[in-house]
């Protein structure tokens, strides 16, 4: 494709709607030298005389008859994209691609997202449900949500959306069969489950409220990349897990599972929106992000 197809064309229209180059000079804000020179560029790039000249006048040939329509249909197409553009920045509108942590997203992102389409019901959502780290960019994703307690792309965009902290939890059957542990350095001597995705899940660390550190070296027992297969693995006694307090519901409530060392502190995990940029932001992406947290906090 030419780099240079479209060169010329405004100049070359402006100064046949104006009738003359100094009136199209004035109208673009250039001067008529300007003007002259790329409407001589573009008839040298095409080959053709498009403008008969005299020193009072000028007139189209028939060569730019034909390309001066041709220019008025492209801008004309070219005007109707901007004011469609126009509009998706005033009301949300379009396809929109997140991305979410499966048990996030069905324990907490389900009911808002409903709520959010019935308000933009010219917004269509493409919501993906992956524990994996997706690339933004490359996936063609609007927004990614995240949990860490700590982003690592510093090129992108973040906006936290809440706070949450680590547990470790057991089942009471699994506490009745292998016994309670007290201390995070007796985990070495029970069943763990680990989450995959997680960093760092061959050594658990803890920090006491007396300020003593513990790293525990583990090795699990049953290892998944499903969050809610962890959980449910947990409850179903086959071993110690951690997990964000926010993939739990009501199952401590109910003791189907037992919170251990609680005079251990908690790490915190945090949950972010995940964008490109703030400039030039559609409405839909920014409606998202702005209802997103406005339902968390």
């Amino acid at each position: 494709m030419k780099t240079n197809l479209l060169d010329g064309m405004v100049i070359f229209s402006l100064v046949v709607a104006k009738g003359s180059f100094t009136q199209a000079a004035q109208a673009s804000g250039h001067s008529t030298s300007y003007i002259s020179k790329e409407v001589n560029k573009l008839e040298e790039r095409l080959g053709l005389r498009l403008l008969n000249r005299t020193t009072r006048s000028i007139s189209l040939t028939p060569e730019g008859e034909l390309y001066f329509q041709t220019c008025e249909n492209v801008m004309d197409e070219v005007h109707q994209v901007e004011q469609q553009l126009a509009g998706y920045q005033h009301e949300p509108q379009g396809h929109l691609k997140v991305s979410c942590p499966v048990s996030f997203g069905l324990s907490r992102i389900r009911p808002i997202l409903a709520d959010y389409m019935n308000l933009n019901p010219k917004v269509s959502v493409e919501l993906e449900l992956d524990d994996r780290k997706v690339d933004l960019v490359a996936g063609g994703y609007d927004v990614v949500i995240r949990a860490s307690n700590q982003l690592e792309d510093s090129s992108l965009i973040s906006r936290k959306i809440m706070s949450s902290r680590g547990v470790i939890i057991a089942s009471p059957a699994y506490l009745k069969q292998y016994g309670t542990p007290l201390h995070p350095s007796e985990l070495s001597q029970h069943k763990t489950i680990a989450y995959s995705l997680a960093k760092n899940e061959s050594a658990w660390r803890f920090e006491h409220m007396s300020g003593e550190e513990v790293s525990v070296k583990i090795s699990s027992h049953l290892t998944t990349n499903s969050g809610e297969m962890d959980l449910a693995l947990c409850i179903a006694g086959q071993g110690i897990t951690r997990i964000p307090y926010f993939n739990l519901e009501k199952e401590l409530e109910r003791g189907e599972v037992v919170e251990l060392f609680s005079d251990f502190k908690p790490w915190q995990i945090d949950v972010f929106l995940v964008y490109p940029s703030r400039k030039h932001m559609s409405s839909k992406v920014r409606s998202f992000i702005d209802y997103m947290a406005a339902a968390f906090a």
